[in-house]
C-alpha cells in the first residue's frame, strides 16, 4: 500500500514510518517540521531510509495535494500536541490541528483517496471513568482552585460528594475536552466522520494514552510528562511530579503505538464506506505518575523525583483505557512492559537541540 504519513518527522510519525516501511508499505511523509518540534529543520530531519520526504505544511491545499498523488491511504499523524502555555495558544492549537484536518480531508476527497487512520487522544475524555458507591458511574465536576490548592486532587461524586473509584474508561465515553488542545483533537474526529459520511470514506482512530519512547522531544513545554522527567535526569536534577504523584494514567511505548498504526492500516479494507469508528491505544497497565518518574530514575541512576503538589487546571486525575476492543477487532497485542520499556526509556536519547546522550 502507498501510504501518505502526515506529520511522520515527529515523535510518534517517524516510528510509525519504520513500522510502515517494515510491513511492506511505501511511505511518503510530509512534515511542516515546526521549529518547536524541529529546531534543526530540514537539514537535521533523520527518517527511515527508504521514506520520500515532503516538506510542506498540511494546511497548504498545494502542497497536499501533491503529495496525495499516487497515494491509497492516508495515516494522518501530524498536530500540534500537548497542553500548550495559556489560551493564547488556542488561535496556533486550531490552525495546526483542525485548519489541517479540514484541508486534508478536501483534499482526499478530490484525489479520491477514502482511507484514513486519524491520531487520535485520550484527552477528548477529560477525566476518566468514575465509579460512586451510591450513584454508580458519575462523571466528576471541573476541578476547583480552591481545592487544588489545599492538596484534595480527588474529585469527590457531584452528587453526594463522596469518595470516587476510579475506572477503565471505554471508547462509548461521553466526551468531555477540559482544555483547548482537548478540544482541537474531538474536532478533529468530528471532521473525519463527516468526511467519511460525506464522501463514502472510512476511518479508524487511534486514541493514544500516554505515549513514551526513543526520540521523544527534549525540554518542551509541549512534550509529555515522561519526556519532562527524562530530560530533568538528563540535566542531573530530579523529576518534579505535580499533585501527589498518585495520578493514574496508561503508558504506553511508542513501538506498540506504531504497530496499532500498521494494523489499523490493515482492517481499512474491511470497513464500510462511510464509517468511522474510535479504538484506545495503551498499555493494559495502570500505573501512577510517580511510579513512572521513581522508574526512570532509578534505572537512569539520578536523583529520586520530588513530589511539589503544584498542578495545572488544564490536567485531570485519573484517566486509564480499556483497550480490548483494539485487541478484539484488529488483532493488536502491546509488546513492551512498563518495567522493561521504563528500563530502556531512561537512557535512550531524546530529540530536541541537537546533544546526543
Amino acid at each position: 500500500m502507498d501510504v501518505l504519513l502526515t506529520g511522520g518527522a515527529g515523535f510518534i510519525g517517524s516510528a510509525v514510518a519504520s513500522r510502515l516501511l517494515a510491513d511492506g508499505h511505501a511511505v511518503r511523509v510530509l512534515d511542516a517540521l515546526l521549529p518547536a518540534v524541529h529546531p534543526g529543520g530540514p537539514d537535521r530531519v533523520d527518517l527511515p531510509e527508504g521514506v520520500e520526504f515532503v516538506h510542506g505544511d498540511v494546511r497548504d491545499e498545494a502542497v497536499v495535494e501533491r503529495a496525495l498523488d499516487g497515494v491509497d491511504a492516508v495515516c494522518h499523524q501530524a498536530a500540534m500536541v500537548g497542553l500548550g502555555l495559556d489560551l493564547g495558544d488556542a488561535p496556533d492549537y486550531v490552525a495546526c490541528n483542525d485548519l489541517g484536518t479540514a484541508v486534508l480531508l478536501a483534499a482526499m476527497d478530490r484525489a479520491g483517496v477514502h482511507d484514513l487512520v486519524l491520531a487520535g487522544s485520550m484527552v477528548v475524555y477529560g477525566e476518566g471513568r468514575y465509579r460512586c458507591p451510591e450513584h454508580g458511574d458519575v462523571a466528576p465536576g471541573p476541578r476547583v482552585v480552591a481545592e487544588l490548592d489545599a492538596g484534595r486532587f480527588e474529585p469527590p461524586c457531584p452528587h453526594c460528594g463522596a469518595a470516587l473509584a476510579p475506572w477503565l474508561t471505554t471508547e462509548d465515553a461521553p466526551a468531555d475536552p477540559r482544555n483547548v488542545y482537548a478540544a482541537t483533537k474531538l474536532a478533529q474526529e468530528h471532521l473525519a466522520a463527516a468526511w467519511a459520511r460525506a464522501c463514502g470514506g472510512r476511518v479508524l482512530t487511534l486514541r493514544y494514552h500516554n505515549v513514551y519512547g526513543p526520540g521523544m522531544p527534549r525540554d518542551t513545554p509541549y512534550a509529555g510528562v515522561a519526556s519532562l522527567f527524562r530530560s530533568a535526569l538528563a540535566r542531573g536534577e530530579a523529576p518534579a511530579v505535580f499533585e501527589d504523584g498518585r495520578q493514574r494514567r496508561d503508558f504506553v511505548h511508542v513501538g506498540d503505538v506504531a504497530a496499532a498504526n500498521s494494523a489499523a492500516l490493515r482492517a481499512l479494507a474491511g470497513r464500510p464506506p462511510g464509517s468511522a469508528r474510535a479504538f484506545n491505544v495503551g498499555s493494559g497497565e495502570v500505573r501512577t505518575v510517580g511510579e513512572m518518574a521513581a522508574a526512570l530514575a532509578r534505572a537512569h541512576g539520578g536523583p529520586a523525583p520530588v513530589v511539589t503538589g503544584r498542578y495545572r487546571l488544564g490536567d485531570v486525575r485519573h484517566v486509564t483505557a480499556d483497550s480490548s476492543r483494539l485487541r478484539a477487532e484488529l488483532g493488536w497485542r502491546p509488546e513492551v512492559g512498563f518495567a522493561a520499556g521504563m528500563a530502556a526509556f531512561a537512557v535512550a536519547p531524546l530529540r530536541g537541540d541537537g546533544q546526543s546522550e
